[in-house]
């Protein structure tokens, strides 16, 4: 995960309220649930009810499985119009309209590139392969009807992969589920995502630890604290999914423009009221130059950490922020 949360032991406080925390793997990556309740039975149905709900979007979204709805758009690309589910919907929406804020940067229809790319076995794509789907990414090809529920990628062989955002709009969505069964207070971690919501038992902030990401082992070790209230933080960066060929390191952050790692940052952390996933991933492709302009002209608070390893924030999260390396 990119980012580390920071919780409080399992001591009760004077209401009896206690932490009560599981960790599953949902979404295809880890998802850490915390929640306070004066009921373990209560907690543990709320819990279960959230994970539920998760896998249940995760079976709509992924983009690697052939019986998803997020597949069967791709699979109907240049076609026809593939009536979809109000989730499927809503996250293609909010993931156009970063396209959109970041001049492509994030590009949902990125698919046929990710593609190419394979972190796991080390496979790194050739020149032509590259410039021969490039001509694919355009989130501008991809139309939404939100009247008839459909969507439709202009160009055959396009294809959108959601994996950028999913996982703050999973986030948002597991807190209103514990809400729903009951739960005023708690965390949830889904990857690089990090949603508090209610009041901790004893009044304090939520901290949250920003990963170090030029740390030599890929441990828990972090680079900075923030406190949080009310918000949502997410956070990209190029160490997690990565390998080195011929001295070269390549990490899975591609920019739409080239196909290839963007190298301007080296981790993007962004908090916002709802979980902004999506948009650390188009600030880190865009730089820290532009990324902050487009911070200050969404009102949006982020911590960059740049090529050289410099610490760059907004102005109105320097007094919630406390660096410990």
């Amino acid at each position: 995960m990119a980012v580390l949360f920071i919780l409080p032991g399992n001591s009760c406080n004077r209401n009896k309220m206690q932490t009560f925390r599981e960790t599953r793997v949902s979404l295809y990556t880890i998802v850490t649930i915390t929640v306070y309740s004066e009921s373990g039975q209560k907690a543990k149905a709320a819990i279960d009810a959230t994970y539920a709900e998760l896998d249940r979007l995760g079976k709509l979204l992924n983009f690697y499985t052939e019986d998803s709805e997020v597949s069967m758009i791709n699979r109907f690309s240049g076609i026809k119009p593939v009536k979809v589910s109000k989730d499927t919907l809503d996250v293609i929406d909010r993931a156009l309209y970063i396209s959109r804020i970041t001049d492509g940067a994030f590009d949902v229809t990125i698919g046929p590139i990710v593609k190419l790319w394979d972190f796991e076995k080390k496979i790194l794509p050739g020149d032509k392969e590259i410039k021969e789907k490039l001509y694919l990414v355009n989130y501008r090809n991809v139309v939404v009807d939100k009247a008839n529920s459909t969507v439709f990628l202009r160009k055959k062989g396009m294809q959108i992969d959601l994996g950028g955002i999913e996982k703050g709009y999973a986030a948002e969505r597991a807190a209103e589920v514990l809400k729903k069964n009951g739960i005023t207070a708690g965390i949830i971690a889904v990857g690089g995502e990090v949603r508090p919501f209610g009041t901790k038992p004893d009044g304090g902030p939520w901290r949250v630890g920003i990963k170090n990401p030029h740390q030599k082992d890929k441990n828990d070790e972090i680079i900075a604290i923030v406190d949080l209230a009310g918000q949502a933080i997410s956070t990209s960066g190029g160490y997690e999914k990565f390998f080195i060929r011929d001295g070269k390191w390549y990490h899975h952050i591609l920019d739409p423009a080239t196909g290839y790692p963007a190298y301007e940052c080296q981790s993007v952390s962004i908090i916002a009221k709802r979980a902004p996933d999506g948009f650390p991933t188009g600030i880190f492709v865009l730089g820290p130059k532009k990324g902050l302009k487009i911070l200050k002209k969404l009102g949006l608070e982020g911590i960059i950490i740049d090529k050289s390893g410099e610490i760059l924030t907004t102005e109105g999260i320097k007094d919630k922020l406390e660096i410990v390396h």
